[in-house]
């Protein structure tokens, strides 16, 4: 079998970045995408970002194929002939949807139609990305999470992008337990935090809009979150080291640092970026007014719910056993603002 592997959802952030580090890596690559003729765009995207070796490479080992989560069509053919599969595409709502099936279906039968393919086309690997949305929610938040913690769907104060990662992930697992003995496939879940860390072009993912909304000051203050984050690059080499290292197969990573305050992320910003001419708040935004800037936010009806909440994640499995060292906050807060100033995503105001 050839050193082929499928990356769905290849216009993604983390995605693209996975891509990066697998034609850097050696290995051939084909994405997917909802739609048809999308490899010449995704090439583009890449190129400035290969290594010189990568990127003479680029048009014979890369290529994006249709295929999309609610339907059957497509997966077989974008499988066939891949030795690793990193099954990332998944709905991401930018603000809460009127009826959450619009999330949770795509994200659980997305999933199981790639798990499917997958072991129909005799795949020797999935890396499924899941989240720490799969882990902590809908409980409280009274001890340190592990891998073997839950969320609870039927809990309080969980929302739909929550249930899907959960519903996904278990869904996953139970398909693996249906297959039988004789299958050789392995899974791997990658549950990364808050995605932060470096663009590859003017295209953001909904993590992102915590650094662009902060940059450009569309609060007047910073709300009483915490969260979780990881740099995407450090996403990106889990999912690869999950894929080649025997002792993953079978097992879920928690991929983040310790969780901080978004007026942590805020204080850096306003160090660094504050003399280009982004005016960072950085003082704090009474809970009682992110409830009324909900009213007519959606982005910020999304996070209401976490509020002055904080948890603890334990990372030491990932470092242990992928050797992961994971990028500071810092780095990846400057190296996702850089990347949006060079593209123009944010400017200064006058």
């Amino acid at each position: 079998m050839s050193e082929t592997v499928l990356v769905t959802g290849a216009t993604g952030f983390i995605a693209q970045h996975c891509i990066l580090q697998l034609l850097d890596a050696g290995y051939q690559v084909r994405g997917t995408a909802r739609s048809d003729g999308r490899t010449q765009e995704v090439a583009d995207i890449l190129a400035p970002h290969l290594s010189d070796q990568a990127r003479q490479r680029l048009r014979q080992d890369f290529e994006v194929v249709a295929a999309d989560l609610t339907s059957d069509l497509g997966w077989d053919a974008a499988v066939a002939g891949c030795r690793f599969v990193l099954h990332l595409a998944s709905p991401l709502p930018s603000s809460p949807p009127k009826d959450e099936q619009e999330v949770i279906i795509p994200a659980r039968d997305g999933a199981l139609r790639v798990l499917r393919a997958a072991s129909t086309a005799g795949v020797e690997r999935v890396v499924l990305t899941s989240s720490v949305a799969a882990i902590c929610f809908g409980r409280d938040r009274d001890h340190l999470f592990t891998e073997d913690d839950w969320s609870d769907i039927d809990g309080p104060n969980i929302g739909a992008y929550e249930r899907s990662k959960t519903i996904a992930e278990r869904a996953a697992w139970a398909f693996m337990d249906s297959l039988a003995p004789q299958s050789r496939m392995e899974l791997v879940v990658i549950n990364p935090g808050l995605v932060l860390g470096p663009l590859l072009s003017r295209e953001w993912s909904t993590s992102g809009e915590l650094v662009k909304k902060l940059l450009e000051r569309d609060v007047p203050a910073v709300p009483d979150f915490e969260f979780a984050m990881v740099d995407v690059r450090d996403v990106a080499a889990a999912h690869l080291a999950a894929m080649v290292t025997p002792e993953a197969s079978g097992q879920r990573f928690i991929c983040c640092i310790e969780s901080h305050a978004m007026r942590e992320v805020a204080q850096i910003l306003a160090d660094e970026f504050g003399a280009k001419g982004f005016k960072v708040p950085t003082g704090r935004l009474p809970n009682f007014l992110l409830r009324i800037v909900a009213i007519w936010d959606k982005q910020a009806r999304l996070l209401l719910p976490e509020i002055g909440q904080s948890v603890n994640l334990d990372n030491s499995k990932i470092r242990r056993v992928l050797g992961l060292a994971p990028r500071d906050l810092h780095e990846m807060t400057v190296s996702m603002a850089n990347s949006m100033i060079q593209y123009g995503v944010v400017t200064p105001r006058r």
